[in-house]
């Protein structure tokens, strides 16, 4: 008996031991078991903050880029030769012409530049070149002037590319004006002004350059040869002699010793 009595409650603690060892076994499953899927979350959600903060920086810079392509708050100045016609220009004219309206008095309406190029029917490059060359002078992009019929002497056919143009109104024309008076033709080899035969007899005047170089704006190591470009001053005068006078005004220089057309 004292035997039995002795050996039963180690028969009783046995089951005990095995249920807490089963416990702990349990409890450490989860515990295993609640790392894993911690683990799986932490390597979703890497990626995803990865992505995040790849979206910020590119959201970041964009918005820095876009802040400096924001246009200025305050407008551009007006052409300076738009305020002196508006000053001087209209005022004297009418004294000097006896206008009755200021309307009357001429004024400039359009501004063509133009390069003729009949080596683009050889070399294919020289349009681009051309056509960069008026882009950087112009500050607009010109158009490609074509053929308009066949000429079997010059080896032409009907639409072949054969020169470049752009047209210029507004305030880009009296830029380009600006620019044509005070910084171009002052840097024209052994330039006395401008001879008066380029009048047309209906107030249009035109004027031919020989190096495009004159312009500040084109870089001597850019181009691939030496051109010339045709500049046509299209105004509402009626006549040439009140031309001469708009454009003397302007400051276009003129040969003094040449008689007036």
């Amino acid at each position: 008996m004292p035997d039995d009595e002795t050996q039963q409650p180690a028969d009783v603690s046995e089951p005990t031991e095995t249920s807490g060892e089963a416990a702990e076994s349990n409890g450490a499953g989860n515990e295993a078991g609640g790392e894993k899927p911690a683990e799986a979350a932490e390597q979703q959600e890497a990626p995803r903050r990865g992505r995040r903060e790849r979206a910020g920086g590119r959201t970041g810079r964009g918005g820095a880029a876009l802040a400096e392509l924001e246009p200025p708050t305050e407008p551009p100045p007006p052409p300076r030769l738009y305020d002196r016609f508006k000053k001087e220009i209209v005022p004297a004219m009418m004294r000097e012409f006896n206008y009755g309206n200021p309307m009357e008095v001429p004024r400039l309406q359009k501004i063509v530049l133009n390069i003729g190029l009949g080596e683009a029917l050889t070399n294919g490059r020289a349009m681009e070149a051309a056509s960069r060359d008026l882009t950087v002078i112009s500050g607009q992009k010109p158009i490609i002037t074509r053929a308009r019929r066949s000429i079997a002497g010059f080896k032409l056919r009907e639409g072949n590319a054969i020169g470049t143009a752009v047209t210029l109104r507004g305030a880009r024309m009296y830029h380009f004006l600006d620019r044509l008076v005070n910084t171009a033709l002052p840097r024209i080899r052994d330039f006395r002004g401008l001879a008066r035969r380029g009048l047309d007899g209906r107030g249009n005047f035109s004027i031919g350059i020989r190096e495009q170089i004159i312009f500040p704006e084109i870089d001597y190591n850019q181009i691939d040869k030496i051109r010339g470009l045709q500049v046509t001053i299209v105004t509402t005068a009626k006549n040439d002699a009140e031309a001469i006078r708009l454009l003397e005004m302007y400051g276009m220089p003129f040969i003094k010793d040449t008689a007036e057309a």
